[in-house]
């Protein structure tokens, strides 16, 4: 049994929801996070995953071999929300009662700081994940922002008008 809070008592997070276990776009979103895993482990972030299927199905979703639509052994805890009341939490529950594919970065105090919630049908970008976790630390051990597009090793800009200012002198035409 996971306890959330504790597992990610100051570490930076991603916690994704999922709708069920066995369907279409899921499989390759949870097979994504994992062959990224070490990624996000690197950069000290915890992935965990969560549906409102059992425990029981997670097991055999990650039992079925992924030639036949199964995850295989992802290296992360998928949470068992079979009382909504996680995907509720984070206003993720559809009227059908399952969970739109919602991603959230935790940072080390426990705050959201970044979340995108995509439709039923849409698969999500684990990179553009990752990009945000760079983002976040960044601008953590930094003190300063991260503009349109920012990736890691580009320049960050100061938080006021003197640094915005500098920032677009010098990379306007790269946005």
């Amino acid at each position: 049994e996971l306890k959330f809070a504790e597992h990610i008592k100051g570490k930076h997070a991603v916690l994704f929801f999922y709708p069920l276990d066995f369907t279409f776009v899921c499989p390759s979103e949870l097979i994504a996070f994992d062959h990224r895993l070490e990624d996000f482990t690197a950069r000290g972030v915890q992935v965990v995953g969560c549906s409102i299927d059992s425990h029981f199905t997670h097991l055999a979703w990650k039992n079925t071999p992924v030639n036949n639509g199964g995850i295989g052994q992802v290296k992360y805890p998928l949470v068992a929300d079979i009382n909504h009341s996680i995907c509720k939490a984070y206003d993720v529950e559809t009227a059908g009662g399952v969970a739109f594919r919602g991603s959230f970065l935790i940072d080390k105090a426990g705050v959201v700081r970044h979340q995108v919630v995509n439709d039923l049908p849409l698969g999500r970008d684990i990179d553009e994940m990752l990009r945000m976790v760079d983002a976040l630390q960044f601008t953590e051990e930094h003190g300063e922002v991260c503009p349109a597009g920012w990736k890691k090793g580009k320049a960050g800009m100061k938080a006021s008008t003197a640094g915005v200012a500098a920032y677009l002198a010098g990379h306007a035409r790269e946005l």
